[in-house]
């Protein structure tokens, strides 16, 4: 699998410029076969800076979904159209993008990467009258304050909301006795905050004998971490629970190696550390020994699991089509098209209102496993273990998760009516 995978990779960045002209390729064949209109998905992103990769996994997502939709007939004989921008992490230009998109004639949008976006784009959706499935975004307040507190019934997500990065982690090593100190290294904004503070709180509802030792927050584009992982170093804690995810991730867990954290710490949590990005860009320091078996992480996917027929098959698909591993952006992203074609299949319609009530409650079988759209909150629940960051040759050429913790979502997931 590593040198059919490596092979693939550079012959996908060689041949479309890191994939930006491949991926902006138009549809054709199916629209022009069939003579009708497409539905058109408005697709958005990061495609700029550290986090990059996220959009372009994103577009590969729905592109690869897409073309294989339209390989089977398209939905209701429509091909399926994909339309991408980057919103470079910024409120304004994410705004900008959805207005666009609905210019364009859109049915519906998936995407967005950034908690704090989702927050500004949500409460827009109904005057744009569009449906959004977000696939990365994972803010509590998307589904648990605008859906469920507000009705904004516009609003769905396809990916796991915090409840993956702040509880699940608490749930891991409540029983572990000898962690009795934590620290913070935060990304400063929406997601960052709300998820320390979620793991936090649940972890010392198990434990009360917990002690927040240190805080550090890191806003976007930070390039130097060690002022801050300095500081928590210096407080001697067992546990850092860190948000800084994509790019800046790979820098902040190089610059903990050099410092010499992982020969004091007992576990180092990398929120969204399991993606398909962070451990390409680690990979050589996992086998060195660098992270001595303490990097524990998770994602909205990891593409090894779960270990089933229809999981192998995509992850062979995606990596024959793209030369890369599906990250969590991809598969989500994959999915909420599938999501939405099973949707409009169920109204017959593209009517929002229609789909909006043929996606409640609507359970489908995905690359990872089956989601279920709750009525409620229209938030997808599905399961996504965490693990400990490994290598292994055999098994992939990048590093990878293993010795995985599944939990049951209801274990974790919160839920309505959100006391």
């Amino acid at each position: 699998m590593a040198g059919k995978y490596e092979l693939k990779r550079r012959r996908f960045l060689q041949t479309t410029a890191a994939g930006s002209a491949l991926l902006a390729a138009p549809f054709i064949g199916l629209r022009q076969a069939h003579g009708q209109a497409a539905i058109k998905i408005g697709a958005q992103g990061v495609s700029s800076g550290s986090h990059a990769d996220y959009g372009r996994q994103i577009q590969m997502g729905a592109r690869f979904a897409a073309e294989e939709v339209n390989a089977k007939g398209g939905i209701m004989g429509r091909p399926v159209e994909i339309l991408y921008r980057d919103d470079e992490l910024n409120n304004d230009v994410a705004l900008k993008n959805a207005r666009f998109f609905k210019e364009q004639g859109v049915n519906f949008m998936v995407g967005t990467d950034s908690s704090g976006v989702c927050l500004a784009l949500g409460p827009v959706l109904p005057e744009l009258d569009l449906i959004q499935i977000f696939t990365h975004a994972a803010t509590e307040k998307l589904n648990e304050d605008l859906v469920f507190k507000k009705g904004i019934k516009h609003i769905f997500r396809g990916s796991v909301p915090v409840y993956q990065d702040a509880i699940l982690p608490a749930l891991v090593f409540k029983d572990n006795k000898d962690i009795k100190r934590i620290a913070n290294l935060g990304a400063d904004y929406e997601y960052g905050r709300t998820s320390w503070a979620m793991f936090h709180s649940t972890l010392r509802k198990h434990r009360p004998d917990v002690e927040i030792v240190g805080e550090a927050w890191a806003p976007f584009f930070t390039a130097d971490f060690t002022p801050h992982i300095s500081a928590l170093l210096a407080k001697k804690p067992d546990l850092i629970f860190a948000t800084p995810w994509a790019g800046e991730a790979v820098l902040m867990l190089r610059q903990a190696t050099t410092l010499g954290v992982f020969d004091s710490i007992q576990v180092w949590w990398q929120a969204m550390g399991g993606s398909v990005d962070v451990m390409e860009g680690i990979s050589r320091d996992v086998v060195q020994g660098k992270f001595k078996n303490k990097l524990w992480a998770t994602a909205r996917y990891i593409w090894n699991w779960p270990d089933t027929p229809e999981n192998k098959a995509f992850v062979n698909r995606f990596t024959d089509r793209w030369g890369r591993l599906p990250n969590y952006s991809a598969e989500c992203t994959y999915s909420a098209v599938l999501a939405l074609k099973a949707a409009v299949e169920k109204a017959r319609s593209t009517k929002t209102a229609d789909v909006i009530k043929a996606l409640e409650g609507l359970e489908l079988s995905t690359p990872a496993g089956k989601r279920f759209y709750r009525p409620e909150d229209h938030q997808a629940v599905y399961n996504v273990p965490a693990g400990r960051v490994t290598y292994d040759k055999t098994v992939a050429p990048i590093a990878h998760l293993t010795d995985l913790k599944v939990f049951p979502a209801a274990d974790y997931f919160r839920k309505p009516p959100f006391n």
